[in-house]
């Protein structure tokens, strides 16, 4: 599955969205200003392949479309017999599912066999442990998102000097260097993700109003970027919208600390008018401390395509647009890099896939996309089908 031919269909119904919106559509927001931004617009559009971060230590990106493996090569992992592990920082929600049901498919193709997966939920200590156990085990490859990237350092700095190929998602411990201590990392485009959603919002709010923003508080690579390219697309290209309050949460509650976030922002603040939240399940958060506060007309944009997040957008509800990541792509890729290291195949130092921008005119077919499946049913039920 690749999303070359798709990006250009999804760029036109996001437009259509947009117009929608400024029509009162299903697109539309109720608390925006009613007219859409040819500005927004464009900007969408110019997002179509690109990909706006750099990886965790400047690395520029290369496409995951160019990781691949030969027939020949296939046929020559295939003959190890390796071993993988799946060592998750939390495994609860549809991106980590996607992801490990990707490098599980992809891995029996390749004839590697996975011993172990294990979710940390979002416990630094928890993964410390999960690795000293997979360790035991004696993996080829151990792909992984780390936590934290110091407090988990000397846990991963075992493994690669017990000769285990490492492989990360998103974030890379502290101290690594590429291509002694790991393969390679490989990432959704979150900076460019968090544009599209400034964008979208944006042109929901017709280019003005009082906003909120509520981001990760931890250090943490990729959570970052996103309120960062967030937070100066809003400043720098749309001087009629004002972040008037933002917040920081550290979990593990996540939607409860930003429906509390959410409560207080909009108690404070009558007239605003949307709140933007760095993945989904914040974001889940903010819908319920808005419905508590019979604010239905709220704008929420937020990243991440799950399940709740769908049901919005399909339904026309509080949710107006969103930057998706590609789970399912990002996990085939991530274990065709194991083998290049199996191989020692000289690997990529960052590989990252383009945002995608989601809005209720594309979402069932931008789930697809994301997740290589069709939508569940209470998506589909949302979208009236």
């Amino acid at each position: 599955m690749r999303h070359g031919k798709r990006l250009v269909v999804w760029a036109l119904l996001v437009a259509l969205s947009l117009t929608l919106a400024a029509c009162g559509g299903s697109g539309g927001g109720q608390g925006g200003g009613g007219e859409t931004l040819p500005e927004a617009q464009e900007a969408l559009a110019e997002l179509e392949g690109k990909v706006l971060s750099t990886g965790p230590n400047g690395e520029e990106p290369t496409p995951a479309d160019e990781v691949t493996l030969t027939d020949e090569e296939l046929g020559q992992v295939k003959e190890m017999g390796a071993k993988a592990a799946i060592v998750m920082h939390y495994g609860g929600d549809d991106w980590s599912r996607a992801q490990i049901n990707a490098l599980e498919t992809r891995f029996k193709e390749m004839g590697i066999e996975v011993i172990a997966t294990t979710d940390a939920d979002f416990d630094p200590g928890k993964q410390v442990s999960d690795i000293e156990t997979v360790l035991a085990q004696k993996p080829d490859v151990i792909v992984s998102i780390p936590t934290d990237p110091v407090a988990t350092a000397d846990a991963y700095k075992k493994a690669a000097e017990a000769g285990v190929k490492l492989v990360f998602m998103d974030n890379v411990p502290e101290g690594f260097e590429q291509g002694k201590d790991y393969t390679s990392v490989v990432s959704a485009d979150n900076y460019g993700n968090g544009v599209a959603s400034a964008h979208l919002m944006a042109s929901t709010l017709g280019g003005e109003g009082k906003i909120g923003a509520i981001y990760h508080a931890a250090d943490f690579f990729v959570t970052q970027q996103r309120y960062d390219a967030f937070k100066k697309t809003i400043e720098e290209e749309y001087p009629n919208i004002e972040i008037v309050a933002d917040q920081g949460i550290g979990g593990p509650d996540f939607a409860g600390q930003a429906e509390e976030a959410a409560s207080a922002m909009l108690t404070a603040n009558a007239d605003l008018k949307g709140i933007w939240a760095v993945w989904d399940v914040p974001a889940e958060g903010v819908l319920a401390g808005a419905r508590t506060a019979g604010r239905n007309d709220l704008t929420v944009a937020t990243m991440d395509l799950g399940t709740p997040m769908a049901i919005e957008l399909a339904s026309g509800g509080m949710v107006k647009g969103l930057g998706a990541q590609r789970p399912y792509e990002q996990g085939v890729t991530e274990a065709n890099l194991a083998g290049y290291a199996l191989l020692d195949k000289q690997a990529p130092p960052y590989v990252a896939l383009p945002a995608l921008p989601v809005t209720s005119e594309n979402v069932m077919d931008a789930w697809k996309e994301v997740y290589n499946q069709e939508p569940p049913e209470q998506v589909r039920e949302a979208a009236g089908e």
